[in-house]
């Protein structure tokens, strides 16, 4: 897929008329990182956004005296990043990094800003995003609060396997506890237990199938 092809299909720039577009090629940088590569740190100022162009980035955020990693969403080819900033001029709120070798395209605020002050139907669009994200948030809070451990670990399994019955686990057992807000033996714990059930099949190293989808379901929900 060409970096034109990605801005075309992102969540924001997807909205966007070919004109406007055709500029905003010209505005933009790619860069490479590779496994562990910060793109962006929480606390950070910010000028730039970034969308995702090839391989996933991790998003999470640190809190508490020990600075405990928690993660929120894991991104891949198309998704935009890095854009609060530019609407309410603050910092970074959460950490972006890689999860293998992936490049990102950057885009500045000041090069957006033009754009999206051409068309205010675009707003309308920020708006659906924002909305979206608002409600995943929403949804994650009340796992934490109604769901169990193994009820959120189905739920996560669920995500990440995209509706596909065979997957590859793209993220560490440390960062899959991160993203089911508890402790990595926990999890595993939960994981053993599909298993044993006979819903889920652990096939070689984070190799996953899943064997009873409708069983999964109905633990993952409220």
């Amino acid at each position: 897929m060409t970096k034109s092809k990605v801005i075309d299909q992102s969540d924001l720039f997807g909205q966007m008329p070919p004109d406007l577009l055709e500029h905003l090629r010209g505005r933009t940088e790619l860069m490479r990182v590779t496994r562990n590569d910060y793109i962006c740190e929480q606390g950070d100022s910010a000028d730039e956004l970034y969308i995702v162009f090839s391989g996933r980035v991790v998003v999470s955020i640190r809190g508490g005296e020990d600075s405990r990693e928690s993660v929120v969403a894991v991104l891949g080819p198309g998704a935009l990043f890095g854009e609060m900033p530019l609407f309410d001029g603050g910092v970074r709120s959460a950490d972006v990094r890689a999860l293998g070798t992936a490049h990102i395209v950057s885009i500045k605020y000041v090069d957006a800003e033009r754009l999206l002050s051409e068309r205010t139907d675009v707003l309308w669009a920020i708006v659906r995003i924002l909305a979206r994200r608002l409600r995943s948030t929403d949804e994650s809070l009340a796992d934490a609060m109604f769901l169990d451990v193994t009820g959120r670990t189905a739920k996560r399994l669920l995500q990440i396997s995209a509706g596909e019955d065979d997957f590859r686990m793209p993220v560490t057992q440390e960062e899959l506890a991160g993203m089911v807000g508890a402790s990595r033996e926990r999890v595993n714990k939960a994981i053993a237990t599909f298993a044993n059930l006979g819903w889920i099949a652990v096939e070689g190293r984070n190799q996953y199938r899943i064997l009873q989808r409708e069983q999964l379901l109905i633990r993952s929900k409220i």
